[in-house]
């Protein structure tokens, strides 16, 4: 079997070209959920400074997001994809990002 699996499709983006796009994931994610806070707080739903998304809630709700696709379509592999990579980025969130990835 040449196909990658989803676990494997989704270890070689997260460890490969994202890696050297975005840097570390935390660092992406972190980035991320400052503007999504900031975004909360604009629109009043949230408060300055009050339950704060962090870079693992990001990866939580891209999970959710990409769930949501699959709602519509089960059979598309690369929301499944997207799911198994977010999941291991939950857990890359508590590395400690090496020096070629805080360069970013």
């Amino acid at each position: 079997m040449s196909e990658l699996t989803v676990l494997k499709e989704a270890h070689t983006i997260i460890y490969g070209d994202r890696e050297k796009t975005y840097g570390h994931p935390s660092k992406n994610l972190k980035t991320i959920a400052k503007m999504w806070n900031a975004y909360l707080v604009a629109c009043g739903v949230a408060t300055e400074g009050e339950g704060e998304l962090i870079d693992k809630d990001v990866a939580s709700m891209m999970i959710l997001l990409k769930t949501a696709r699959l709602a519509n379509d089960m059979t598309h592999r690369d929301s499944v994809v997207d799911i198994c990579g977010y999941a291991a980025l939950i857990e890359r969130c508590d590395e400690e990002p090496t020096t070629e990835s805080q360069a970013e």
